[in-house]
């Protein structure tokens, strides 16, 4: 959503091509993947999916009377879509055998619609598909609908074939089934050197309209710049209205019935009151192309506007002055202009893939089901809007002396004064600009690059997300994210609400000195974790006094633990001297290696793990027995007296 015309009324685009000729499939496809993260179009928004065609061209587009439904058609192929504005999605779509050149929708939803087809067809489409389809005698330009009569009218080209020298307007009656005698309409005389009925430069009825909700008259435009009005209730003509230039190409009534606006081939625009034939408002659309559609619109004011559309350009009049009130000027051709009532919503069918859809907030409200719409006009209005000179640059005087300008001051239009410095030409500036700095270019590019590198460094994670509750733990799930490539911090289990406590309850907090904490980390280092834990597994011995004083050792902390016990058992005599050391009972030091069998016990020692709790204490082993002489056995060897 943009803001297309600022002003005193503004217009913001909602929906529609942004560029004059349509991009191809893949082109539109990678543009549309790049953008789609551009910090610029992250604010966008698709008003209504699939709001367009696949190639082609849009020819009409109309909404319903309840609101609730938009049909448009187009092609190619030859299709028309119907969107759900209660869904704001596409509901469906539906292929005919040829073009079609306009519709109507006959209920106040879509279940009911009539469909001009390019081939001299009339085809009437319900929601299973195609009703019922009827040829017509000539081609048909324009549709309009009798509610009273349940008479479809269709203005046709060319003669009668009765050698009347008139126009018809076909009526088709849909309660009977059958066509009823068609009003004929003066559209000028056949070529008389042609001997054939129907010439290409032959007359014909261009357009109708009806005025429905009041006195019911029927007004057909002509190609020789004629009004005609019928009465449907005597069934024939009350009034002609004559003397315009060029063709009629465009009608509407307004809403009380008494004024009629037409629209020429020569871009000619008049407002009449019909008890009086002279024109109340004539205006011109500048453009010189036939005039689309003429709507009669009224502003929350109850002001009255006249809209207006050509093949370019889209404007909006004050009916009681004349004066233009705003206009738009998409970049695609306009085929077609429709107003979404009670609202200021304008939906355009146009040359290209996408549809326009125009909202202007001086006309009316957004429609009930885009209400959003005016929060965000409304933000929008609140932002700050600074005036940019796209073909000039403010200089002051020393920047001129800089870029060696100072002499152009007073002596060319290039440099035109304003307060305390100079507007210059834009192109003038980048020419200066490089002459002074030939590396100016090289320069520009390098700060883009390095201005988009920070704008993406500065969207990525770097491990500062401060939480309450174990921050190590988020620090490592930040890392893992970020070694996977995922930018979004919430995108993980830090965003996820389901996990919230484990970071802000303490009860969640992990505790690292517990030993289920050690087991699934064994190589985390928790520092202070060696003094809370008490080892008292000693190496060389096993003695009932460590034993308890370890026992009595874990008393004291108050965390008596059942852990396996490793314990240590000799194989030598229990009549071999130990000595005790400062760090326990150790056995004694051999002074050569020797080595025996028992059983499977290789060596000295047999090391065995018991699983045994530490919380009961053991009975004292009996006392080591000694030697029954005094003296000193000259040998260290254990197995001398074996």
């Amino acid at each position: 959503m943009k803001l297309t015309n600022p002003g005193a009324v503004p217009v913001y685009t909602v929906a529609g091509p942004s560029t004059a000729r349509p991009l191809p499939d893949w082109l539109a496809r990678r543009r549309k993947r790049s953008f789609k993260y551009d910090p610029e179009n992250l604010n966008n928004f698709e008003l209504l999916q699939e709001f367009e065609f696949e190639e082609g061209k849009i020819n009409c587009v109309r909404v319903s009377e309840d609101g609730n439904w938009i049909m448009s058609s187009g092609t190619y192929k030859p299709q028309f879509h119907v969107h759900s504005t209660q869904e704001l999605s596409l509901s469906f779509s539906r292929h005919t055998k040829s073009e079609n050149t306009t519709f109507l929708l006959l209920s106040p939803d879509y279940s009911k619609s009539v469909h001009l087809q390019t081939d001299r067809s009339l085809e009437f489409h319900t929601p299973m598909g195609c009703h019922y389809e009827v040829r017509l005698p000539r081609f048909g330009r324009d549709l309009a609908y009798l509610r009273q009569s349940t008479e479809v009218l269709v203005p046709a080209v060319g003669l009668s074939s009765d050698g009347s020298g008139y126009g018809e307007v076909f009526r088709l009656d849909l309660e009977r089934g059958q066509f009823l005698r068609p009003w004929q309409v003066d559209v000028g005389e056949d070529e008389p050197q042609s001997g054939l009925q129907g010439s290409i430069h032959v007359g014909a009825v261009n357009v109708a309209a009806v005025a429905e909700k009041t006195h019911g008259l029927c007004a057909f435009g002509t190609s020789i710049g004629t009004v005609e009005f019928y009465d449907p209730r005597s069934k024939g003509r009350v009034a002609v209205l004559g003397g315009q230039e060029g063709e009629v190409t465009a009608l509407d009534y307004s809403e009380d019935g008494l004024s009629l606006a037409l629209g020429t081939s020569t871009g000619q625009i008049r407002v009449f009151d019909l008890r009086n034939p002279r024109p109340l408002l004539k205006k011109d659309q500048g453009m010189g192309l036939p005039i689309k559609n003429l709507i009669h619109l009224k502003t929350p004011t109850e002001e009255r506007k006249l809209l207006s559309a050509d093949k370019r350009i889209i404007k909006i009049w004050d009916e009681q002055s004349g004066d233009l009130w705003t206009s738009v000027e998409p970049l695609v051709d306009i085929n077609f202009v429709t107003h979404v009532p009670d609202s200021g919503m304008i939906l355009t069918a146009n040359e290209g893939k996408q549809m326009h859809s125009f909202f202007i907030p001086n006309l009316g409200l957004a429609p009930r089901w885009c209400h959003f719409l005016d929060n965000l006009v409304h933000e929008m209005e609140n932002e700050t809007h600074t005036e940019t000179y796209d073909n000039y640059k403010f200089l002051t005087m020393p920047e001129l002396k800089s870029l060696s300008l100072d002499h152009l001051v007073g002596k060319t239009n290039l440099l035109r004064p304003y307060m305390h410095g100079y507007f210059v030409a834009a192109k003038l500036y980048d020419q200066a600009r490089l002459i002074a700095n030939p590396y100016i270019w090289e320069e520009e590019r390098a700060k883009r690059i390095k201005e988009k590198v920070e704008k993406e460094r500065a969207s990525r994670i770097r491990g500062v997300k401060k939480v309450k509750v174990n921050q190590k733990l988020a620090d490592k799930i930040l890392q893992r994210q970020d070694k996977r490539g995922k930018v979004d911090i919430e995108a993980g289990l830090l965003g996820d609400s389901r996990f919230g406590k484990l970071f802000e309850d303490e009860e969640f907090k992990v505790d690292e000195t517990s030993r289920e904490f050690r087991a699934l980390n064994p190589s985390t280092k928790v520092p202070g974790a060696e003094g809370t834990q008490d080892r008292d597994t000693h190496m060389g011995g096993a003695d009932s006094s460590d034993d308890s004083s370890g026992s009595e050792d874990q008393s004291e902390h108050g965390k008596p633990r059942d852990e396996v016990v490793m314990q240590i058992s000799s194989s030598k005599a229990q009549g071999g001297q130990l000595r005790d050391t400062a760090l326990g009972s150790r056995t004694q030091k051999n002074t050569r290696a020797t080595k025996t069998r028992t059983g499977d016990v290789v060596g000295e020692q047999q090391i065995t793990f018991v699983p045994e709790s530490k919380r009961k204490s053991k009975p004292p082993p009996e006392p080591t027995s000694k030697r029954k002489d005094a003296r000193r056995s000259a040998s260290t060897n254990t197995f001398r007296r074996l």
